[in-house]
């Protein structure tokens, strides 16, 4: 399947693929800025996603990832701008979507969609060479403790996670009294790049401000650590005290992006986006 539309420097082709070796290719360009998409290429993430690859000429010039899954379906966009207004033109096509991309390529995504404010994100990361331990009173999580973990994460986040979520992750929690007040985990986790993206770390509103977080996310990257060569996070650009926390891990700032609600445009459907926001609480690893 194939588009053709005229851009800045000839016939630009969008064209869907499995092509793994393709993907990752073009994903480490920017290793850090692409690791979600890079740990969607295991096996079993790779079956919920859709790709779609910009060329001009023979070279590939940009790539839109669709993940499968309730709307608004997550995308993450990478590369040049006109090749990515072809792919959301033509071939990757959501009502709806959370858009994860530069700030600089936001004009190619207003071509198809209206696009929602929202605050920046920083992705941060961290390696062996920079990683500071945070010594605490921590626990591994173990898939029957799922429910004890959702009642926490019922207090900021309006979703579930299933039981394996906790048996193919690494997910630590720290209990005050015998009560899990605080928890970290991941989001994915790439044996083959040697790569894991942490989040769901939230502290219990009456915890907060102690270290909580700090603890459980820095047990978190230190087990990742053992067999990753580099984990990283988003944060909010407009929480100073989440950035500072994962600094004194040892995590340092790659780039801004924007993790953004857009809308198709042209669509039937009504404006949700307060109910769309809602849902994708979770996402937001910076609760402390």
């Amino acid at each position: 399947m194939a588009t053709v539309a005229v851009g800045r420097r000839g016939a630009i082709v969008a064209k869907a693929t499995i092509d793994k070796p393709l993907l990752r290719s073009f994903l480490e360009r920017d290793r850090l800025y692409a690791a979600y998409a890079i740990c969607d290429l295991e096996e079993r993430e790779f079956a919920r996603t859709r790709w779609g690859v910009a060329w001009d000429d023979e070279e590939p010039v940009a790539l839109v990832l669709e993940y499968n899954g309730p709307t608004p379906q997550p995308l993450f966009a990478m590369g040049r701008e006109d090749g990515i207004a072809v792919i959301l033109r033509d071939l990757i096509r959501p009502r709806v979507a959370y858009v994860a991309a530069p700030a600089t390529v936001l004009p190619a995504i207003e071509t198809a969609y209206r696009v929602d404010a929202g605050p920046s994100m920083v992705r941060m990361w961290v390696d062996r060479a920079t990683f500071h331990p945070y010594p605490a009173t921590v626990e591994r999580l173990l898939p029957v403790e799922i429910g004890e973990l959702n009642r926490l994460y019922q207090l900021g986040f309006a979703s579930w996670l299933p039981a394996s979520a906790i048996a193919d992750g690494v997910y630590y929690g720290l209990r005050v009294n015998g009560q899990l007040v605080a928890a970290a985990g991941t989001h994915v986790v790439s044996p083959g790049a040697r790569l894991a993206v942490v989040g769901n770390v939230l502290t219990h509103i009456d915890y907060r401000g102690r270290g909580f977080a700090t603890a459980v996310t820095g047990a978190v990257t230190a087990e990742l650590l053992r067999t990753c060569d580099q984990v990283v996070l988003n944060v909010r650009s407009d929480n100073p005290p989440a950035l500072n926390a994962y600094r004194r891990l040892g995590y340092l700032e790659h780039v801004r992006f924007e993790e953004r609600l857009v809308h198709r445009l042209g669509s039937p459907w009504p404006n949700l986006t307060g109910q769309l926001r809602r849902l994708f609480n979770r996402k937001e690893i910076d609760r402390r």
